[in-house]
């Protein structure tokens, strides 16, 4: 009840009593996943139900102002997931505030909305040009202010893109050193005949990282360094000076059947890290599942050393999270109804690289209705 009257109160003062019409944009999904896990080293599989549930409101206020104020399903209580496991005697589960931004873009002094200024809160899709989950988990939303030049959501503009932003990672009172992260990309999107691409790079470089406790990050992470290098005492080795080399390409067989080719690098260049520090992630997507009758394929695979990204934001179902592991994986997607999606992931990774360790497989089964 009492995050309903938060909600509620935002929206007032977003401008619910304005005179101006505001178009107010309601969105949401539930995703509901049939998940077996499957570790070598362990007799018996894992089994679970689990489920996300995400409600949010997007106000385009005036021409030059909207905001966004979305709940979710808590999750594991971390960044990088809002899956609910079922099973925990009917008891009553949490949403909290997953995002909750202001988002400005002057149309005087030329700018003609070309230009966002963005504050608080938001997914990282919308924030950064994300090719995948290489550096960043799908379900993480990013803390602080963005600035946007061309991008356009989860889309990039035709031409040059430009992304800058300075995000909070823990405050903590009793520190001057609070940990931070600020971030620069910038990515062309264009066309040569009738293949589509976008080419890009990226740089994230965190502050007060090396030498810090796992609780850098906040209390959630509870003293996992998610693969990345430690002392014996369980503070973080390295600095996090990240790179990242990204591009896309796609356009449509005979016939109208569309195709994509994707790939990131990541390399941490950090002074006084040698070793460990390369990523990459390739795959290839076939079809396009957006009408009732479409379908696609996703394939990709996956090489990420113990330091070659923050293990704690990178994508949480591969080898159990965080880095230090590789494999491939793929996804079939068919849009059975209207707004309603099935789909049927394998997941194949092992984690330690360098080390003869047990495999891990995963089967996800989902099915994703959006209203």
């Amino acid at each position: 009840m009492k995050k309903f009257l938060t909600l509620f109160a935002f929206l007032v003062a977003a401008g619910w009593t304005n005179a101006q019409a505001v178009d107010w944009n309601w969105k949401g999904d539930i995703r509901y996943r049939y998940e077996i896990t499957d570790k070598e080293d362990v007799d018996d599989n894992r089994d679970r139900h689990r489920i996300r549930v995400r409600l949010g409101v997007y106000p385009w206020i005036t021409e030059e102002l909207s905001a966004g104020v979305q709940i979710a399903t808590k999750g594991a209580g971390d960044p990088v997931s809002r899956n609910l496991t079922l099973g925990d005697g009917f008891a009553a589960d949490e949403f909290n505030l997953n995002q909750a931004y202001i988002d400005f873009h002057p149309m005087s002094y030329g700018m003609d909305g070309k230009v966002n200024f963005i504050l608080g809160k938001r997914e990282v899709e919308q924030t950064f040009i994300r090719t995948n989950d290489l550096l960043w988990d799908s379900d993480v939303t990013l803390e602080g202010v963005t600035f946007h030049y061309g991008k356009d959501g989860k889309k990039q503009k035709a031409g040059l893109n430009l992304v800058a932003g300075y995000y909070f990672l823990e405050e903590d009172s009793s520190s001057e050193k609070d940990a931070f992260v600020w971030t620069a990309q910038g990515a062309f999107t264009g066309e040569a005949g009738p293949v589509g691409f976008t080419l890009g790079a990226g740089y994230y470089d965190y502050h007060n990282i090396q030498d810090a406790n796992s609780d850098v990050f906040g209390d959630w992470a509870n003293g996992d360094n998610f693969g990345n290098s430690t002392y014996s005492w369980d503070e973080y080795l390295y600095d996090y000076n990240i790179l990242e080399l990204f591009a896309s390409f796609g356009g449509k067989f005979d016939g109208g059947l569309p195709w994509k080719l994707y790939g990131q690098y990541a390399v941490n260049v950090a002074e006084d890290v040698d070793d460990d520090n390369n990523g990459y992630l390739v795959g290839f997507k076939l079809g396009k599942a957006k009408k009732v009758g479409q379908w696609e394929i996703d394939a990709n695979y996956t090489h990420l050393e113990k330091d070659a990204v923050v293990g704690a934001y990178t994508a949480s179902d591969r080898w159990g999270g965080g880095t230090d592991g590789e494999g491939f994986e793929i996804a079939g997607t068919y849009h059975l109804v209207q707004n309603m999606t099935v789909g049927l992931k394998y997941l194949s990774h092992e984690s330690d690289l360098g080390v003869d360790s047990p495999g891990r497989d995963v089967w996800q089964a989902d099915m994703v209705v959006k209203f």
